[in-house]
């Protein structure tokens, strides 16, 4: 009898204790589900809820929305383009499916791998032979010899990221303090607009032989590290790209709390306090739209610019299998063309994360 008396009592408390335990998972899993969207992974928030014991279907439903749906029209897309590209005849064959495709991909693949295999050999037998010198006693002969072998698909990948990264670092530089200094003030506003409404719509295809001609004149003795090539390649992409930047932080700036800067100016804070505790803070969301505009644009207009100017990258790489013309380099473009869509959307969703994370306060 004292023992089924005392199960009414444990058992409350049991269960108590499992609600509370569970209240804690899902905080947590509330906490990260807002990082797991913005890296895209929001599909992972239902598989945790259900493990940690939430309704199932309703996290069914959720997880259909997320993935399900997603997926399918994924699927839906491949297989129609299966069935259709046989039927297209180009004068380089007929249009390539997805196993063609992948082929190609897995192909580039492996001459990456090939490629870092004879530079590695080309390293080591550098390396023997500087040796043998330094133990004849001949130093002075030593060489340190860079390898030339052609740019794999992977080094060309790296090679636009950097470009569009020197680009959009370059643009973020000028247009956030001229946004700053337009929004705080009307009179620069008024000489500035007019010059933005002029510039902002021109194509990378008008701005790059202007670059082409300043930079060959003015970066008259270039480094191995900064090819001319691409500095066109990278300043075309900051003459297109600062523009969201700079309307945004312009926007956001303007639209800071009359209230709050009416305080900076009570306690009489100096400009660059003003600009540090006050106007940045609340001007970051619009901010941070701004940037992931401009890096959507710089990436965009990349790919011409590495075209024209023939600076290695996925540009360069699209228009050469072009011009190469075999039966394999339409099913290359494609693959060069999924993987520009694939790094746009992955830069996108980085500058999303940093976007949380520096205006955390803002979204809660």
């Amino acid at each position: 009898m004292a023992s089924s008396t005392a199960s009414p009592i444990e058992n409350p408390e049991a269960a108590e204790k499992k609600k509370a335990r569970q209240e804690k998972i899902f905080s947590k899993i509330n906490a990260t589900s807002g990082w797991l969207d913005a890296l895209g992974f929001s599909w992972i928030t239902p598989l945790l809820k259900i493990a940690a014991g939430d309704d199932t279907k309703e996290q069914l439903i959720e997880l259909r929305r997320v993935l399900i749906i997603p997926l399918t029209g994924i699927i839906l897309f491949l297989v129609a383009w299966g069935a259709l590209a046989p039927k297209v005849t180009t004068s380089l064959g007929t249009i390539p499916g997805p196993m063609a495709v992948w082929e190609q991909a897995l192909n580039l693949w492996d001459d990456h791998v090939r490629e870092r295999a004879k530079a590695d050999a080309f390293f080591e037998r550098q390396a023997v032979r500087n040796e043998q010198l330094i133990a004849a006693g001949k130093a002075h002969k030593v060489k340190h010899r860079k390898y030339t072998g052609k740019p794999t698909y992977i080094d060309q990948i790296f090679t636009s990221l950097f470009t569009v990264g020197l680009g959009f670092i370059i643009a973020t530089a000028i247009a956030i303090p001229l946004g700053i200094a337009s929004g705080l003030s009307k009179a620069v506003n008024g000489a500035i607009n007019p010059l933005i409404q002029i510039f902002k719509p021109v194509s990378p295809l008008a701005w790059l032989p202007i670059v082409t001609m300043i930079v060959s004149a003015a970066y008259a003795n270039p480094t191995s590290f900064l090819p001319k090539s691409l500095v066109v390649s990278a300043v075309t992409v900051t003459l297109c790209s600062l523009w969201p930047t700079l309307i945004n932080t312009a926007l956001g700036v303007a639209s800071v709390d009359k209230d709050l800067m009416n305080v900076g100016r009570v306690l009489q804070l100096p400009t660059y306090k003003t600009v540090t505790k006050l106007v940045l803070p609340s001007s970051l969301p619009l901010i941070f739209t701004g940037l992931r505009l401009s890096l959507g644009v710089g990436w965009m207009v990349l790919i011409a610019a590495e075209m024209l100017a023939q600076n290695p990258g996925l540009g360069k790489f699209v228009w050469d299998e072009f011009q190469n013309g075999s039966s394999q380099s339409l099913a290359k473009i494609i693959v060069a063309v999924l993987t520009i869509g694939i790094i746009g959307f992955m830069l996108d969703r980085v500058m999303y994360t940093l976007q949380q994370a520096f205006t955390f306060s803002s979204n809660r």
